[in-house]
């Protein structure tokens, strides 16, 4: 692997995944997706990771699949395995992994650039980012789980609307839609984004991660179903040390010290 497509900080209990192609909008190719894979593990496998952040150098969040790749007779690894080997596996990460994962997208979010951040747990923008399901405009279908993840999201028609029609979202109207969770002055995103991410690694990390299994489980099950979940995991949530340091700390009248476990 030859170029640094992934820039890794890690600081106060996050880890930080910085997208580092900006030369081409941070676009995909085989050795940037393999790496971000590679990358996710690592923080699913570190106790001290409890928290992730996935965000782009440069102008652009992402802009997908790098076009130059496919076209290429020396590099194309074709669609099979760009959709098999790359993206799948990194959607499949992000959902699976019982760690909250922030998508802070800094510019554009295109193609399966943008599906990747809707996959993410909370999506922050900043106020010049941007979301567009591109496929349409080169005869391509919506990948990445984006026909999963965005019908869910804005509802079925708006979903159908802007994948048939490739149309530009703003970070403002995003915002309006549901489709992220807030939009941040570009001055203040990176300390926006940082703060949420270390708010969030000092939360009980344990619990956060059941949540999102429940919400997971919640795209799939029923009512029934999900009860029985719900009541299954909140019996593991009350045997976990940050439940008793969360009791403890309310009766004693001070601030919790959670620690994941």
């Amino acid at each position: 692997m030859s170029e640094n497509s992934i820039e890794v900080k890690v600081e106060a209990g996050v880890a930080e995944l910085r997208l580092n192609r900006p030369k081409v909008f941070n676009s995909f190719n085989r050795e940037m997706a393999l790496r971000l894979q590679s990358e996710l593990d690592t923080c699913e496998s570190d106790p001290e990771i409890r928290a992730i952040v996935i965000t782009g150098n440069g102008k652009a969040f992402c802009a997908g699949q790098d076009l130059q790749e496919v076209t290429s007779k020396e590099l194309n690894p074709g669609f099979k395995k760009i959709l098999e080997e790359h993206y799948n596996p990194i959607v499949s990460r992000i959902r699976s992994i019982e760690k909250p994962i922030i998508a802070a997208v800094n510019g554009v979010a295109a193609g399966a650039g943008a599906n990747i951040a809707l996959a993410c747990d909370i999506v922050i923008a900043s106020e010049h980012a941007s979301f567009i399901q591109a496929f349409s405009k080169i005869g391509l279908i919506p990948d990445s789980g984006g026909t999963f993840f965005l019908p869910r999201l804005i509802g079925f028609q708006k979903a159908s609307a802007l994948m048939m029609l490739g149309e530009k979202v703003t970070a403002q109207d995003a915002e309006k839609l549901g489709m992220v969770y807030k939009v941040v002055s570009s001055e203040n995103f990176e300390a926006e984004v940082k703060s949420l991410a270390v708010q969030l690694a000092t939360m009980p990390t344990k619990a956060l991660g059941m949540t999102k299994r429940l919400l997971n489980e919640s795209m799939t099950n029923d009512l029934k179903s999900q009860l029985e979940l719900e009541s299954k995991l909140q019996i593991e949530a009350a045997q976990s040390e940050d439940y008793s340091e969360g009791v403890t700390a309310f009766i004693e009248k001070r601030k919790p010290v959670f620690k994941g476990k």
